[in-house]
């Protein structure tokens, strides 16, 4: 396996747990043996990667045999054994790459998200067909890709769960972001993630007027996908007289930073695959509460004990936040008990190290 040589394949343009993840695979892989990465230029992983050597290739949705013939010359002229691919929009690309190939490298999809209907037609079976492994990062999404994708060209699927490291904090950087955001003795209600609409962060800024008599704050970070949508969260703020107690951040690497701030993360997206961001709370020792939905959060959180999980309503959410604002106890004892379980069960270098393992079963 150490002669082997990677390639982590991501033309995203965002930048959310899917492509921070590739960027975790390619630090680990490139450690281990030999690996390249390919992304869009200009797209924010590849800003996010800096300046370490990249391939630079753009996604082409109605010619796709223009950016997979010029990878198919990449993986040829670097020798590449297995593509790693994430984006389900990536799969075309990558099939036609390794058909036109000389080299027919394996190709292995991290499954990010759900499946939710049948891939019983000519153009999907070929595409399928063409795949080694998936990797699914949940039981849930595990039994999906065997319920739809036909068993006669089902690639060999592996349940790995994501990952996080311990992350080494900037206490100055901190003190610095509590005073630049005016943040005293306020209790901090923190979501994370690209601004739209089904992140949910309107949900948080209801919830919290509904407790504005509280010393109680939304810190919402993230960059937004589309900013129209941003003005109507503001809008919304405004009406509802809530300047002074909604911060919206935009985007940050500093991200641990920012959670050091919370008192409390909320992941309030309605159909969460697996929710990177909660078990990044976890290791920060901050108490999560999520959507109480099939997938990530039921599989990661243990409701009462390690985190809370909430029906996804408004009313839900804002009762849930009272609670652990009212019982410090409880709230601690959430945390201790979710850094336990995320340092056991969610270990970055012990579930990459899996996956890596798993490519030498293609």
């Amino acid at each position: 396996m150490k002669n082997k040589k990677i390639l982590e394949l991501c033309l995203a343009p965002g930048l959310g747990g899917l492509e921070m993840f590739v960027a975790h695979c390619y630090k680990y892989f490139s450690k281990e043996g030999e690996c390249s990465v390919v992304v869009a230029p200009n797209s924010k992983l590849d800003n996010y990667l800096g300046n370490i050597e990249k391939f630079h290739l753009q996604r082409n949705k109605f010619f796709p045999f223009l950016p997979a013939k010029k990878l198919a010359h990449y993986i040829d002229n670097n020798d590449i054994d297995i593509i790693h691919f994430h984006w389900t929009r990536d799969m075309i690309t990558a099939v036609l790459a390794k058909v036109l190939s000389k080299k027919k490298p394996k190709l292995v999809q991290s499954r990010h998200m759900g499946m939710t209907r049948f891939k019983d037609d000519v153009y999907h079976k070929w595409l399928y067909k063409n795949i080694d492994m998936m990797h699914a990062v949940t039981q849930q999404v595990k039994e999906q890709l065997e319920k739809y994708i036909p068993q006669e060209v089902r690639p060999k699927i592996e349940m790995i769960y994501l990952g996080v490291e311990e992350p080494k904090i900037d206490e100055q950087k901190v003190a610095s972001l509590k005073e630049k955001y005016a943040l005293h003795d306020d209790f901090v209600v923190g979501i994370v993630g690209r601004i739209e609409e089904g992140k949910g962060q309107y949900k948080v800024i209801e919830a919290i007027a509904g407790l504005r008599e509280l010393n109680i704050k939304a810190m919402i970070v993230g960059s937004a996908m589309d900013e129209e949508y941003l003005e109507v969260l503001k809008e919304r703020v405004s009406s509802l007289n809530m300047e002074n107690k909604v911060i919206f951040t935009g985007f940050t690497k500093d991200v641990n930073e920012h959670m050091k701030l919370f008192d409390v993360l909320i992941l309030a997206t309605e159909n969460e695959t697996f929710g990177l961001v909660i078990i990044e709370a976890m290791i920060n020792k901050i108490p999560v509460i999520a959507t109480n939905n099939k997938g990530g959060p039921l599989e990661i959180i243990e409701n009462g004990l390690d985190g809370i999980l909430f029906d996804g309503s408004v009313d839900d959410l804002r009762k849930k936040i009272y609670m652990l604002h009212n019982d410090e106890n409880v709230k601690n004892k959430i945390a201790i008990n979710a850094l336990k379980k995320v340092v056991q069960k969610f270990n970055q270098e012990k579930q990459l190290a899996k996956i890596y393992d798993v490519f030498e079963k293609i």
